[in-house]
């Protein structure tokens, strides 16, 4: 008896096994490369998937103003995943932020921008994400504080703002900018991290793409007229989505991850269509800076420029033209030349990693000096770097730089 039930047991495993392989072989092989190709577009991989984890199973944390979020599992394992979710579902998850169980999504999902998604691109993520190996692995559970947890309250946050996203007007525009359109500002949503936020958390519609704060660095604008202001042209924009790199410098800190992920997957028609779109189908010209001479700098920028020497030239060079596989040139680097100094103080505070890019292209990590540089040392360095290669006058004082430092996320503080 116990034989004829292990055998009967074996037989109805075998069946759902074969029903599940069928499922999966009856998939539009088609819609499924569509899918996959539209899950990079979107960046799925790069919030649901924990440093060292297996994509797609979750994990991440995502830090917020309002607390820690953690990207949920999105293989099709039934238990943790989304393996029980129908196309409506997924489409309701994906564009109006509501779960198979009904319960609201934090907007750290941003169907804030999905909801401009057309149903088949949708069902073609939905069932390309059937086809992955589904991880039998929960994602550490999201606990923020009163009121933010409670997510009944998202269902008026998401009546003000839930739809906020909105195409700005395409007529007369060509093909390309209608399609970069889309990739920017739906599939790639941009906006979420380059526009700022108001006090509920709400994107800014007002001020879209002029900059975002995110943990303690600053999401540029890619307003056109701001990226020709920083030395951006459509070939060199176009050319950093697909290589992560280009004479402005290489990608780092959140969006290193939008590049490994999502962009350098990107074809080549689709990454011109998005710098068609954010510079425009006549984009302004980009400005080129005039040399700075050494009797020129500023008394602070004079003493920043021997500190360079002493702890920046060996990597960057002498006349900070870099070196290929080491370290990105200081001559129009993009961040030097930002207006808003925090990010270049938060490079030299707490260094970056070392970075993996397309073909063969390496870059070596880069130590924080955060322990190793008086305040008044900082400052002097960052004047010389934004005056001599950035455009930018050299001008900033203790106070702005004890400020910035005071705003930065407690990890930072920490260094």
């Amino acid at each position: 008896m116990n034989r004829l039930l292990s055998g009967v047991a074996s037989a109805v495993g075998l069946a759902v096994a074969l029903l599940a392989s069928q499922s999966v072989l009856a998939a539009d092989p088609q819609q499924v490369k569509q899918g996959e190709y539209l899950a990079r577009a979107a960046d799925c991989m790069a919030c649901h998937t924990a440093p060292g984890g297996a994509p797609y199973a979750g994990g991440l944390p995502i830090v917020s103003p309002f607390g820690t979020i953690y990207g949920t599992n999105i293989t099709p394992d039934k238990e943790h995943g989304i393996g029980l979710y129908s196309d409506d579902e997924f489409f309701a998850a994906l564009t109006e932020g509501k779960r198979r169980d009904g319960a609201n999504l934090y907007p750290a999902m941003p169907y804030t921008s999905y909801h401009l998604m057309p149903r088949a691109d949708s069902d073609a993520i939905h069932a390309y994400l059937k086809t992955i190996a589904p991880i039998n692995r929960a994602a550490p559970v999201t606990s923020l504080s009163f009121p933010f947890n409670v997510r009944l309250g998202l269902m008026g946050w998401n009546m003000l703002y839930g739809k906020d996203v909105k195409l700005a007007p395409a007529e007369g525009k060509g093909e390309e900018w209608k399609r970069g359109q889309y990739m920017v500002d739906v599939l790639g949503h941009c906006g979420e991290c380059h526009t700022p936020r108001g006090l509920p958390g709400a994107m800014q519609q007002d001020k879209r793409m002029t900059g975002g704060l995110l943990n303690g660095y600053l999401a540029p604008s890619l307003l056109a007229n701001d990226l020709a202001a920083r030395g951006w042209n459509h070939q060199d924009l176009s050319s950093f989505l697909k290589h992560g790199m280009s004479a402005q410098g290489t990608m780092f800190n959140e969006m290193f991850p939008v590049f490994h992920n999502s962009t350098q997957h990107l074809s080549d028609p689709d990454l011109a269509a998005m710098a068609t779109f954010l510079l425009g189908e006549q984009p302004p010209q980009p400005k080129v800076l005039s040399e700075v001479k050494p009797d020129q700098l500023t008394a602070s920028a004079q003493r920043g420029r021997q500190d360079y020497l002493n702890v920046c030239a060996g990597c960057h060079g002498g006349n900070g033209e870099g070196k290929p596989h080491i370290a990105v040139a200081m001559q129009g680097n993009t961040t030097l030349r930002l207006e808003d100094p925090r990010n270049l103080l938060r490079v030299i505070e707490d260094g970056i990693g070392e970075q993996q890019f397309s073909g063969f292209e390496r870059m070596q990590p880069m130590p924080g000096f955060a322990d190793k540089l008086s305040t008044q040392q900082s400052i002097d360095l960052i004047n010389y770097l934004r005056q001599a290669w950035g455009g930018q006058p050299a001008d900033l004082l203790v106070s702005q730089i004890e400020q910035l430092k005071a705003e930065a996320p407690a990890e930072h503080k920490a260094h």
